[in-house]
């Protein structure tokens, strides 16, 4: 049996799951929630927590740049 990358039986190293923090107000999550969004400013990329994405929606759809919002 041929071992594929990413396997658990190959060798390769895993990641631990890390908390998610919301680039705005700082709310932390084990997972990305689905509600949750990301963006990517300057090759990094940033959540924003559901409730910081609805106070922000016309900034966010509008492509402001955040900070501007």
């Amino acid at each position: 049996m041929t071992s594929l990358p990413g396997d658990s039986d190959s060798g390769g190293s895993t990641a631990e799951p890390r908390p998610v923090v919301c680039a705005r107000c700082g709310a932390t999550s084990e997972d990305p929630p689905l509600t949750w969004t990301f963006s990517v400013e300057n090759g990094t990329r940033q959540y924003i927590c559901d409730a910081c994405a609805r106070a922000n929606l016309r900034a966010i759809e509008g492509r402001l740049d955040s900070a501007w919002w």
